[in-house]
């Protein structure tokens, strides 16, 4: 009695079909993986170049029951003109001030303490956000 293969030799009759499916699988996902990486190098992009004022809270200090004093650091493309929000909270976590500072000085770097009222004894400051006035980017 002799031995049945259940396998063809190697090398005999060329690829296998599941040799030559592994290698279509290999190029699609490489290509599909090569897309998603140039999307996201995209919208990264698209974002950074997109941020014309940033802002960055050095320190907050509670000054009286009525207000808190917030340092401000802002870089910002020279000629844009804009404003930060600031918002300063209580211990329950309500918001009990909130202030909207302008920046139209023709400087990249503005460095400021401002002032923010508030209605009850703050807890906390934040930098809620910064916004360019509308205009040409660039």
């Amino acid at each position: 009695m002799t031995p049945s293969r259940e396998q063809v030799p190697g090398g005999r009759y060329g690829r296998s079909a599941d040799e030559r499916a592994d290698r279509g699988l290999k190029i699609v996902g490489a290509v599909l993986g090569a897309g998603l990486l140039a999307m996201i190098t995209w919208f990264g992009y698209d974002y950074i170049s997109g941020q014309r004022i940033s802002a960055e809270m050095i320190k907050w200090d509670v000054t009286a029951d009525d207000q808190v004093q917030v340092h401000l650091e802002v870089r910002k493309d020279k000629d844009v003109k804009g404003y930060c929000t600031l918002r300063s909270r209580a211990d329950d976590g309500s918001e009990v001030g909130r202030r909207d500072v302008r920046f139209d000085a023709p400087g990249s770097r503005v460095d400021e303490v401002v002032t923010v009222r508030t209605t009850a004894r703050a807890t906390s400051a934040e930098l809620a956000g910064c916004t360019a006035d509308s205009g040409p980017k660039g």
